[in-house]
């Protein structure tokens, strides 16, 4: 399945709850979830996918899923970057096929189909590598028609974010929202045409890394990413 795509979207629903004085308001990544889940509760009871960017998205996303009582995945996806500019994304790749195209950076860049394909080839493989870690033989929750949360432990440069819900929605959502701990004060502005609603808890006026949310920013393993997973597809108990 393959989307380009130059805009056209419908327009952008924000919440953002801005906290003052220290930045540091969230114990660690099961405390942000829980926070966070505490203003997704207006979704418990509809036809939503609760979907970790792993590996520090899917702990807080464990505690979403598990208020909403909604199903817990992790969405995998890279970005395309651009040769010699890898942060600049002239599209992102999912599972099944999905890629979507940024066709007007492609234009600026001036990316030949070579050019592309080398860099589509290495990223796949490196996706096809994390999808059988994650996993583990397991297919990944439909999102066709549903509302697709897609939840990190905060939006720093928000790449990996911006593709993520680019490939959920060519993965067929109806909606998409990205609902986060903390970002900048301009994460809804920077997400506008991308999701169609952002939740942010924590908008920083000096806002510098994500970790500066987080009293415990210990590093999620893998393992970890496995287990709540596991968790989660037998009820979410302990």
């Amino acid at each position: 399945m393959k989307r380009h795509d130059d805009g056209g979207r419908p327009p952008l629903f924000q919440r953002l709850v801005p906290f003052r004085g220290d930045t540091r308001v969230f114990d660690d990544r099961v405390d942000a979830g829980r926070r966070l889940a505490e203003h997704l509760e207006p979704l418990r009871g509809t036809d939503v996918v609760v979907l970790g960017l792993p590996r520090g998205g899917v702990p807080v996303a464990f505690e979403v899923a598990k208020a909403l009582r909604a199903p817990l995945d992790v969405l995998v996806v890279r970005k395309l970057g651009v040769p010699n500019q890898p942060e600049l994304a002239f599209g992102a790749i999912g599972e099944d096929g999905v890629k979507v195209i940024n066709d007007a950076v492609v234009r600026q860049s001036a990316l030949s189909e070579n050019d592309m394909a080398a860099v589509e080839d290495t990223q796949r493989a490196e996706l096809q590598r994390r999808c059988e870690r994650f996993r583990r033989g397991h297919d990944r929750v439909s999102l066709e028609g549903r509302t697709a949360v897609i939840v990190d432990d905060g939006v720093a440069t928000g790449a990996t974010a911006k593709a993520a819900c680019e490939v959920a929605r060519a993965h067929g959502a109806s909606s998409v929202m990205l609902a986060v701990p903390i970002g900048s004060v301009d994460v809804a502005e920077r997400f506008a045409g991308i999701a169609d609603e952002v939740v942010c808890l924590v908008t920083p006026d000096m806002y510098f890394a994500v970790g500066q949310g987080y009293r415990n920013f210990t590093q999620t393993s893998d393992d970890e990413v496995v287990a709540l997973l596991d968790r989660a597809r037998q009820g979410f108990g302990d």
